[in-house]
């Protein structure tokens, strides 16, 4: 994907929206864009790999800021900034390889991309959590790591859920503009 001054501000679009949505309140746990947008990255930044990594790292970041500045002023029980966060960070932005598997928009490619890149989080987050002592603090026995996965199920779900829906928006919407741009030219 060349970089133009319409990619440029899409990208900027994408960003912030995917940003503004992660801290919407109510939204289910696990529901976000995040992976998508990893996914999305991945696919199109191919030649651009910093692209490709900064794009799900910009939307955390920016999200964190309103979740930490939401926090400070009492409208939010969450906050944006803590201790380990950065391994969070760095899953998401590692995601984005699967989207380096997807070397042609297939939606096949996209749709088993977005169940391996959460399946993956799903199983490396919540092994760092039991590793921890974090969550429920699960003995550290092989019971105690299924204790802890069972524990993130319905986290996972959303996950996965989320990474479909946002992974069939940003595939699909990137699809219809570029179709649409084909068909003036034309």
């Amino acid at each position: 994907m060349k970089l133009n001054k319409n990619v440029l501000l899409s990208v900027v679009l994408m960003v912030i929206i995917t940003s503004v949505y992660r801290i919407m309140p109510n939204r289910p746990y696990g529901f976000a864009p995040q992976i998508a947008l990893a996914l999305f990255g991945g696919a199109f930044f191919v030649k651009n790999k910093k692209w490709a990594f900064s794009l799900p790292l910009i939307s955390m970041f920016l999200s964190d800021l309103l979740y930490e500045g939401l926090f400070r002023f009492g409208y939010s029980e969450m906050e944006g900034f803590y201790s380990g966060q950065w391994v969070n960070y760095l899953l998401i932005a590692s995601l984005t390889v699967f989207g380096f598997l997807i070397s042609e928009a297939k939606i096949s490619k996209v749709i088993l991309a977005s169940i391996a890149a959460p399946t993956t989080y799903f199983f490396i987050s919540n092994g760092l959590v039991w590793l921890g002592n974090g969550g429920y603090h699960r003995a550290h026995n092989m019971s105690g790591f299924i204790q802890t996965l069972v524990d993130g199920i319905p986290f996972y779900q959303n996950s996965v859920m989320g990474t479909i829906v946002f992974g069939a928006i940003l595939f699909g919407g990137y699809s219809l503009l570029k179709s649409a741009e084909t068909k003036q030219i034309a």
